[in-house]
């Protein structure tokens, strides 16, 4: 996995934006939400949020961490991006997309549809 597939999974939901910040890192985002955050530099790091149970279980293993200054809002940060097969990055991604998404007014989340 590389930073071009990262962007096109993310880029393939529903009003996704993307944009860089704090300098380096390459951040999604939907109805101004963010979902992913990417390091544009090598090694790639990518983190996102999870569901409580997966948040547990991921942090368990050495290749994934508490995301940093994002824990406390069930984020992990991937340190080694083949981690995960390509589908399972589909599967995290969109969760954390659907996750951030439902939190967002019912008039917004319908605009997406």
């Amino acid at each position: 996995m590389n930073i071009e597939m990262i962007r096109e999974l993310c880029l393939s939901f529903p009003g996704v934006t993307e944009d860089v910040k704090w300098g380096n890192n390459l951040v999604f985002s939907v109805a101004e939400k963010m979902f992913c955050l990417a390091d544009l530099e090598i090694p790639l790091r990518v983190s996102f949020k999870t569901e409580p149970e997966e948040f547990v279980r991921l942090t368990g293993t050495p290749e994934i961490i508490q995301a940093p200054y994002f824990a406390k809002n069930m984020w992990v940060c991937v340190l080694e991006a083949e981690r995960f097969t390509h589908d399972e990055w589909q599967h995290y991604l969109r969760q954390s997309y659907e996750l951030v998404k439902s939190k967002l007014p019912k008039k917004v989340r319908e605009s997406l549809s």
